[in-house]
């Protein structure tokens, strides 16, 4: 055998090999994405087509169209590579980063739990209690907020989007939202979501007239936007399941203050609701901690961002923020 078609065998061996370590990749990661699931598991047929060819012995194709259709998919192996690359970056960032700083909670009475002058972070063991510092809390949309602008203690991702898009559009925001006083209207409203306001200086969770009470924070110039309802007072009103665990993150109300919860490692929801029921959780609604949608960050009280999920996926076009 010539030493150059021994190499290409090798190579297209070894970019199978990759395809399909993206797409198990891909899988674990549960980036439920349409368009990259299709790429990815695509990606991994061509290069196993283009083996298989190889194996049975490329000189045999007498048939052109299918030549020229081998070559294709031999050439498409040079996408393997950087398709790994991102998706194992998409894996790991599913991991929650350790907040040494956080305050040992696992043996804290739950009424102690409480924001303190600076951002305060607890640790019960199973979650992390975050309650940034601010004076107000707004949607951002389109622009992803810069870790620059000191006034920002707080930054993670909202509201769900309709479809995967570079481009960025409001009616691509699933749910009503509000941002600096301007209401967006969104075909995409669900029964059961429930709405996250802030106006007046006051936060707000409404699980019944949603819509009116997006209106009225726009009208009063404030912020807000919808998720799914998780718990509503201190009971669980959406369960869940899914088949692998993950960390989760909520947007919640616990002893009368607004917080965001963070699960330290992967657990499965059920125990992550468990959880913050606990805890006593007055109200909570879902954070989409998918890999890329999950990046967030904060401020800590020296001015220093402390990133938790740091990979900005390009479609990710809305956030909540906490100023202060």
């Amino acid at each position: 055998m010539k030493k150059t078609k021994r190499l290409k065998g090798i190579w297209i061996m070894a970019m199978t090999l990759l395809s399909l370590a993206a797409f198990t990749a891909f899988y674990v990661a549960q980036m439920w994405l349409n368009l990259l699931f299709m790429v990815y598991f695509g990606l991994m047929a061509m290069q196993f087509t283009a083996l298989i060819i190889y194996l049975w012995g490329e000189e045999k194709i007498s048939f052109k169209p299918l030549k020229i259709l081998y070559h294709l998919f031999c050439a498409s192996s040079i996408l393997v590579l950087p398709s790994f690359i991102f998706i194992f970056m998409g894996l790991i960032s599913q991991y929650h980063v350790k907040i040494p700083e956080s305050i040992d909670a696992s043996n804290m009475a739950v009424e102690q739990i409480l924001p303190g002058e600076e951002t305060t972070i607890y640790n019960t063991g199973k979650a992390y209690i975050i309650f940034p510092k601010y004076s107000e809390i707004d949607l951002v949309c389109e622009n992803r907020p810069s870790k620059s602008d000191k006034s920002i203690t707080w930054c993670s991702g909202a509201a769900f989007q309709h479809t995967v898009s570079l481009s960025f559009s409001q009616i691509n925001v699933e749910g009503d939202h509000a941002c600096d006083g301007v209401l967006y209207e969104s075909p995409y409203n669900k029964d059961n979501f429930a709405a996250f306001v802030f106006y007046d200086g006051t936060f707000k969770f409404e699980f019944d007239n949603q819509k009116e009470i997006m209106k009225e924070a726009a009208e009063a110039g404030g912020s807000g936007f919808m998720q799914f309802a998780l718990i509503r007072d201190k009971e669980i009103v959406m369960n869940f399941d899914r088949p692998r665990a993950r960390c989760y993150r909520t947007l919640a109300e616990l002893n009368g203050n607004v917080c965001i919860i963070d699960s330290v490692n992967m657990v499965h929801f059920t125990e992550f609701m468990e959880e913050l029921q606990r805890l006593g959780v007055t109200n909570a609604i879902y954070m989409d901690m998918g890999a890329g949608w999950n990046y967030s960050w904060y401020r800590r009280p020296s001015g220093k961002v402390n990133t938790l999920f740091g990979l900005p996926v390009p479609w990710s076009h809305n956030w909540v923020v906490f100023r202060d």
